[in-house]
C-alpha cells in the first residue's frame, strides 16, 4: 500500500501568531499516526515555529524571511497584496511564494496540499494545482476566492453557503466546531472535565492570550483584575508562549497580584490545566474550541478584527462572554462579567452550553475524509 503524502503551507510569526501552524500540526500529527507522511513549507518569519514542527518529526522546507523592515509590527512587511486584508502577512508576492513552493511540491508529489494562510488565495492555488491532485484550504474569514477540493472553516456559526460563491462547485465545505482541529488530549479529558463542573465554584482562573500576544492583553487583564471581586482563595494561572512579546512584564505584574499568580511558558498539558480551571479569560481564536470541548466557562477578548465573528457567536449562544480589548473600559467590563460568574448556576449553565458546541473529535473526522476512510 502506497503511503499517502501531505504538504502543508502555513506560517507563524510575531504578526500572524501561532494558531495556524498549531492546528496544522495537530492535523499532521493525526495523519502521521495513521501512516501518512507530512511535510511543511514555512517562511522564516520572526517568531516562526519551524523548530517546533521539526521536533514533532515532520520535515520543514523553509522559504527565506521577508526583507528587513522598519516601523511598527503592523507594518513590518510590505503590503504586496492590497486587495487582500492580510496580504502583507505573506512576506513576499504570491507569485514569488508559489514559484518557491513549486519545486518542493514537484519533488514530493503529495496526495494533498493543505493551505492555512490568510494571505493566500485562488491565484496562488491555481499556480500550484499541477503539483498535487487534491488541495485543501483551512480558513476562518470567507473573504476571498479559492481553487480547492476541500475547505474547512471550523468556526461556530459558519455555514457552507458562506463559501458558495468563493469555491468551485465540486468543493466539499466542512463548517463548524464539529470539525475543529483539536489535539487528542482534549477528547480524552472531556468526561473528567465535565464531571468536575457538576458542582462548580470559582476558585481557579486560567488566562491565555495566545502564543505571541502582540497587544499585551495579558498585562492589561492582570491589571484590570486587581479591581475585580475574585474570591479570596482564588488562584490564577497565566499561560504564555516562548515567543510572547511581553513575557517579562507579565511576570513582574504577576508578582504583585492580590491572589497567587503563576506564569507558565510553553506548557505541554494545556488540556489538563483547562480541566482543572473554573473560568478562563482568553483570546477568541482556535483555543475557543478547546475550552468548549472541556466545558470551561470563558470570558473571550477580541484581540483582532478577524476574531469578531467567533466572539460574537460564542456570546450569542451563551458559551462565553465577550469583552472588547479597550484599556479605558477593560476593568469595568471585566468586573461586571466576573461578578456574573460568581454564582454556581451561571458557571454550570455556561459549561453545559460550551460543551454542546464541540466534542473534540474534529481532527479524527477530518483525517478520515483526507485518508478516504
Amino acid at each position: 500500500m502506497t503511503t499517502m503524502q501531505f504538504a502543508f503551507r502555513t506560517d507563524a510569526s510575531l504578526q500572524i501568531g501561532t494558531g495556524h501552524v498549531m492546528r496544522c500540526l495537530t492535523l499532521a500529527d493525526a495523519l502521521t499516526e495513521r501512516g501518512a507522511y507530512c511535510h511543511f513549507i514555512c517562511r522564516e518569519h520572526p517568531g516562526n515555529l519551524i523548530e517546533l514542527i521539526r521536533s514533532k518529526g515532520h520535515i520543514v522546507h523553509t522559504l527565506p524571511p521577508p526583507a528587513a523592515r522598519t516601523g511598527s509590527l503592523a507594518t513590518e512587511q510590505t503590503a504586496t497584496h492590497p486587495n487582500l486584508a492580510h496580504g502583507h502577512w505573506l512576506g513576499a508576492p504570491q507569485a514569488q511564494d508559489a514559484e518557491a513552493c513549486a519545486p518542493i511540491l514537484a519533488a514530493q508529489r503529495p496526495n494533498w496540499l493543505i493551505v492555512d494562510h490568510y494571505a493566500l488565495e485562488i491565484h496562488w492555488e491555481q499556480a500550484l494545482r499541477n503539483c498535487c491532485p487534491h488541495l485543501m484550504v483551512i480558513d476562518d474569514l470567507a473573504d476571498r476566492h479559492h481553487q480547492c477540493d476541500l475547505l474547512l472553516d471550523q468556526n461556530l456559526g459558519r455555514q457552507a453557503v458562506d463559501y458558495e460563491s468563493l469555491v468551485p462547485e465540486h468543493c466539499t465545505v466542512l463548517t463548524g466546531p464539529r470539525y475543529a482541529l483539536l489535539r487528542p488530549e482534549f477528547a480524552a479529558l472531556r468526561e473528567a472535565s465535565l464531571s468536575r463542573r457538576a458542582a462548580p465554584r470559582l476558585r481557579r482562573l486560567l488566562i491565555s492570550m495566545g502564543g505571541v500576544d502582540g497587544p499585551n492583553a495579558t498585562s492589561m487583564v492582570l491589571q484590570a483584575l486587581q479591581v475585580c471581586s475574585l474570591p479570596s482563595d482564588c488562584e490564577i494561572t497565566v499561560v504564555m508562549g516562548s515567543k510572547a512579546l511581553w513575557l517579562e512584564q507579565v511576570q513582574e505584574i504577576a508578582k504583585g497580584m492580590p491572589w497567587p499568580t503563576q506564569v507558565l511558558v510553553n506548557v505541554a498539558d494545556m488540556g489538563l490545566l483547562m480541566t482543572n480551571s473554573d473560568l478562563s479569560i482568553g483570546a477568541a481564536g482556535s483555543t475557543s474550541w478547546e475550552r468548549c470541548c472541556l466545558g470551561l466557562p470563558s470570558i473571550v477578548l477580541v484581540l483582532a478584527e478577524n476574531q469578531r465573528f467567533i466572539s460574537s457567536e460564542l456570546n450569542r449562544t451563551g458559551a462565553a462572554k465577550t469583552i472588547i480589548l479597550e484599556a479605558g473600559t477593560l476593568a469595568s467590563q471585566l468586573k461586571l462579567v466576573i461578578d456574573s460568574y460568581r454564582t454556581p448556576a451561571r458557571l454550570r449553565e455556561s459549561a453545559q452550553i460550551a460543551a454542546s458546541i464541540c466534542d473534540g473529535s474534529g481532527t479524527e473526522r477530518v483525517g478520515r475524509i483526507l485518508l478516504g476512510k
